[in-house]
């Protein structure tokens, strides 16, 4: 008879105690450890055996042949894209984003494509009956004889049925739905889910079978569940966006197959999820001419260079301290652009209250916007607009100095495409660049030299 033992597991970051805790001491988080009770067996001759048997897989570097991966493109070149060309064979894709954010719709999408070339798609469903996906699949349009629904939240059966039907392709929404009998934790809790993945995956590598597995979101905006979770599949893609906005964008932030920090852009419709093949263009509609307090930037993200407005209000506070409030930008380093400004150039902001946002919803984490955001704050201060033809790019350091960022050649390029006749750029960044007759290209030292050259 194998002992019983009662462990406590936070189920926000997976840490062990032997006794409840009201608050998780690994993550901080209040009420969030469970009970759940494990089995301690001692180890028999079978489990010996199978552990021998793996151990002939012992090989050598040197003699590894390489495989080339065949890659399955789901004919949406932006979901593509973020994948680095299509779903490898026996890869586990890990999609989370926040509920309604259009996870669902992007699924049935891709299972009309990948249905269309002629292969079986299996779509397990823990949340939605068969007769819900089905009320959705026809407004999208799906036509598909190569579907197959399974409305089912019990392991064991899912994997049963991938056994009998032996599809081409898989998706499981979502993971913290589905449990296992062998296991006494409730579907969501951090055993279950770590179990669930774990015998997804083994079924995926095993029968070659691309696999899509969908994962709820924290308040943080963080995957739920244990951070194993992440490390156990191949890629891990962040679906982001406002449910209020049209615009979203799925993040790749880890990628066994391919490159890191790639994104696609999509357009919420009636009709569902359409590709924005030019965010540039897209993320500048609307913008005011000759306003000040608006200012462009490029960000890289991946390998692609997307130019994005940023937009920045200064107005005198009504409280005892001034507000600063960002959106879409670290507010870290908004901080110290406004600190570097009132040190540098003398603006007195402390009675200000400072308002930042990029233009359209997009989050920018590079520092390569500094320049950009601090020349906005400085144009709304003064009342003095930039040319709407200027870009701006830079990091700001604590002396006020312009530091080189990365790939500055490709964002002027995208510039230049979009029709801008200046780019103001770290003077580091200009060795090597090429001049162009489309653009001009001008070079900052400091932040003295920058607003002498967007603002007089």
């Amino acid at each position: 008879m194998p002992k019983q033992k009662t462990i406590y597991i936070c189920g926000e970051c997976g840490y062990r105690s032997p006794k409840w805790l009201g608050r998780c001491s690994d993550c901080g988080s209040f009420n969030s450890m469970s009970e759940e009770i494990i089995e301690k067996s001692s180890a028999n001759s079978a489990a010996l055996a199978k552990a021998a048997a793996k151990s002939s897989l012992l090989t050598k570097f040197n003699e590894i042949k390489q495989s080339s991966y065949e890659r399955i493109s789901t004919k949406i070149a932006e979901f593509d894209r973020v994948l680095s060309g299509g779903f490898v064979d026996g890869s586990v894709v890990l999609l989370g984003g926040e509920p309604g954010i259009g996870k669902s719709t992007l699924l049935l999408q891709i299972c009309q494509n990948i249905g269309g070339i002629g292969k079986n798609v299996l779509y397990v469903s823990g949340e939605e009956s068969a007769e819900q996906i089905k009320m959705r699949g026809e407004r999208l349009g799906i036509t598909t004889d190569k579907l197959y629904l399974l409305p089912e939240t019990k392991l064991e059966t899912v994997l049963a049925t991938i056994n009998s039907l032996n599809p081409d392709f898989l998706i499981v929404d979502s993971i913290q739905t589905m449990h296992t009998e062998e296991l006494t934790g409730s579907p969501g809790s951090v055993s279950q889910v770590r179990e669930c993945t774990m015998s997804l995956m083994e079924t995926a590598k095993s029968m070659n079978i691309p696999t899509i597995i969908v994962g709820h979101v924290t308040k943080e905006g963080s995957i739920a569940g244990p951070k194993i979770l992440e490390h156990i599949v191949d890629t891990v893609l962040y679906f982001e966006g406002d449910r209020r906005e049209m615009y979203r964008i799925i993040r790749t932030v880890k990628n066994r197959f391919g490159a890191t920090n790639e994104i696609g852009v999509f357009e919420m419709t009636d009709s569902g999820l359409k590709e924005i093949k030019n965010p540039s263009e897209y993320m500048l509609s609307g913008r005011p001419i000759n306003v000040p307090g608006s200012a462009v930037t490029c960000a890289v993200e991946g390998t692609r260079p997307i130019l994005a407005e940023v937009q920045a209000l200064v107005t005198q506070t009504n409280y005892g301290m001034a507000r600063r409030n960002v959106t879409g930008v670290d507010p870290n380093r908004v901080a110290m652009m406004l600190a570097v400004l009132e040190k540098k150039t003398g603006m007195q902001l402390g009675n200000f209250d400072s308002y930042v946002n990029i233009a359209g919803g997009m989050k920018i984490t590079e520092p390569a916007v500094d320049a950009a955001a601090l020349a906005a704050v400085a144009s709304n201060y003064r009342n003095k607009p930039i040319n709407p033809k200027t870009m701006i790019f830079g990091e700001v350091g604590l002396a006020g100095e312009i530091r080189a960022v990365h790939m500055a050649e490709a964002r002027i390029m995208e510039a230049a495409r979009m029709g801008f006749s200046e780019c103001v750029l770290p003077a580091a960044n200009m060795k090597g660049i090429k001049k162009s007759s489309d653009i001009q290209v001008l070079g900052a030292r400091d932040v003295s030299e920058l607003l002498g050259a967007v603002l007089e």
